[in-house]
C-alpha cells in the first residue's frame, strides 16, 4: 500500500518571518568574527527595569507555583483599571484581561471579531506581526497605504471607505506608532470613529507606545476618549516597551463591549492562564508614581533628537521626523534597502564595528513598497547612536561605491 504523505497547512506558510529578526544569523555570524554589532533594529529597550518589578521577581517566596485566574489576578486587573481611571476613563477591573503580552492581547481582538475570510484594515506600514497574527486565524490585513512624501498622513474618510467590504470587520492602529513615529491626532481619530460607527466596525487600537511622546504640541487621543464609541473600542497594551520589561510577556485587553470579553473569557481559559510572577511584576509597575516616565521621555527625546541629526548630515536620507514611540522609518539612497542590511552585516565594519536595521519593506503588505527604507529603533544610548549614524553613512557611501562599480 502506498505511503500517504505528511503535509503542514496552508495557515502556517500565510504567516511571514519577522522582518525583525529574519537577519539574525548575519549578525550572530558577525559576532562571531569578532564585529560588534549596534542593534538598532529591534524594539529592546536598554532602559534599566524599574527596580519594583525586579523586586516582585526577586521577592516571589510561595512553595507552589500555581495556576492563576484565566483573565488575570485580581490585583493587576485592578491596578491596570486604575492606570486608565488616571486618564478619566471609567475602565473597571472587569473590563480588564490580562495577557501574554500585547501579541496575545492582539490575537485575541482579532480572534473575537473576525471569521475565516475576513478582513482587517491597517494603514501601511504597519507592525510587521499583524500580518502574522491575522493569518493564524485565516483572516487577511488590507493595508490602506500611506508613504513617507507626505509624512505618512492617514488617507481621507472616502479613500478609506474605498477598503471597506462585507468582510471588513475592524480597523486596527497603533499610536503613537511602530515603524513611522507618528501620533494620531483627535482629528484622524474622529476620521476612524466615523467609518466604524458608518460600516459598523471595531476599532482595536495598539497604545503599547502612549507613554512616549516627544513634542509639547502633539497630544494623544486614546480610543477611550471617544465618548458614545464604548462598543467598538478594543484597546490593547503591554508594559514590554512602557516599563522596558519585554521579557515579562504581560499584556492586556481593556473594553466596555461585555460579547468581546465574554470571548477573550473562552481564548483565556483555552490558555489556561498568564504568567504568574510576571503579573505580580506588572502589578508593581503599574502601582509606581507616574513620574517615573518623565526621565524615560527626557532619554527618548534625546536619542531621538540625536538620530536625527544623524540621518540629516548623510546624503540622499530621507525620513519624517517621529513624534513618539522610539522609531524612525528612513529612506535610503540604495535600490534594496535589505540587500543593504545583509552588507551591512556580511561585508561591512568600521572599526570593528557594524549597525544593524530592519528592511522596511517587511513593515508593508503591498508589493514593491517600502524596498529603499528601513526602520531605525533608537533605544540604545546616544553615543552608540551617533556612532551607528557614522557607520551608515561611512557604509553607504562603500555599497554604492561597489554597486556603481557592479
Amino acid at each position: 500500500m502506498e505511503q500517504k504523505r505528511l503535509t503542514l497547512s496552508l495557515r502556517g506558510g500565510e504567516v511571514p518571518l519577522s522582518p525583525i529578526r529574519k537577519l539574525t544569523p548575519l549578525a550572530d555570524e558577525a559576532k562571531q568574527r569578532g564585529i560588534l554589532v549596534h542593534h538598532l533594529n529591534i524594539g529592546q529597550p536598554d532602559i534599566r527595569t524599574p527596580q519594583p518589578v525586579l523586586d516582585a521577581y526577586r521577592n516571589f517566596s510561595a512553595d507552589v507555583l500555581a495556576y492563576g485566574p484565566s483573565l488575570g489576578i485580581p490585583s493587576l486587573r485592578e491596578s491596570i483599571a486604575c492606570y486608565h481611571q488616571r486618564y478619566g476613563h471609567a475602565v473597571q477591573p472587569r473590563d480588564v484581561a490580562v495577557t501574554v503580552g500585547g501579541s496575545e492581547a492582539i490575537f485575541f481582538a482579532l480572534s473575537a471579531v473576525c471569521d475565516p475570510g475576513d478582513e482587517i484594515l491597517v494603514r501601511e506600514p504597519f507592525y510587521a506581526n499583524y500580518i502574522a497574527f491575522a493569518a493564524m486565524i485565516s483572516a487577511r490585513v488590507v493595508p490602506i497605504p500611506s508613504s513617507l512624501d507626505n509624512g505618512f498622513a492617514l488617507p481621507s474618510h472616502d479613500e478609506i471607505a474605498r477598503y471597506i467590504t462585507p468582510r471588513t470587520k475592524a480597523i486596527l492602529y497603533i499610536s503613537p506608532e511602530n515603524p513611522t513615529g507618528i501620533v494620531y491626532d483627535r482629528q484622524e481619530m474622529d476620521t476612524l470613529r466615523e467609518l466604524c460607527e458608518r460600516f459598523g466596525l471595531y476599532l482595536i487600537s495598539d497604545e503599547v507606545y502612549r507613554e512616549f511622546i516627544y513634542d509639547d504640541h502633539v497630544k494623544f487621543t486614546s480610543v477611550l476618549d471617544l465618548k458614545g464609541f464604548e462598543q467598538h473600542a478594543i484597546l490593547v497594551d503591554s508594559i514590554s516597551k512602557r516599563f522596558s520589561s519585554c521579557g515579562a510577556r504581560i499584556g492586556s485587553i481593556v473594553t466596555y463591549n461585555r460579547g468581546v470579553m465574554e470571548l477573550v473569557d473562552k481564548f483565556a481559559q483555552a490558555r489556561l492562564c498568564p504568567p504568574v510572577v510576571g503579573q505580580l511584576a506588572a502589578d508593581a509597575a503599574y502601582r509606581m508614581d507616574p513620574s517615573y516616565f518623565m526621565p524615560i521621555r527626557d532619554e527618548y527625546r534625546r536619542r531621538r533628537d540625536t538620530l536625527v541629526a544623524g540621518l540629516t548630515d548623510i546624503p540622499g536620507v530621507s525620513f519624517h521626523v517621529p513624534e513618539g514611540a522610539f522609531y524612525l522609518m528612513a529612506r535610503l539612497p540604495v535600490p534594496d534597502a535589505e540587500d543593504f542590511c545583509r552588507f551591512l552585516l556580511a561585508d561591512f565594519s568600521m572599526e570593528g564595528k557594524t549597525v544593524m536595521l530592519t528592511p522596511g519593506a517587511g513593515f508593508y503588505s503591498t508589493p514593491g513598497s517600502g524596498r529603499d527604507e528601513v526602520r531605525i529603533a533608537y533605544v540604545l544610548e546616544c553615543p552608540k547612536i551617533v556612532e551607528s549614524t557614522q557607520i551608515l553613512a561611512r557604509a553607504l557611501a562603500r555599497y554604492n561605491e561597489k554597486r556603481t562599480k557592479g
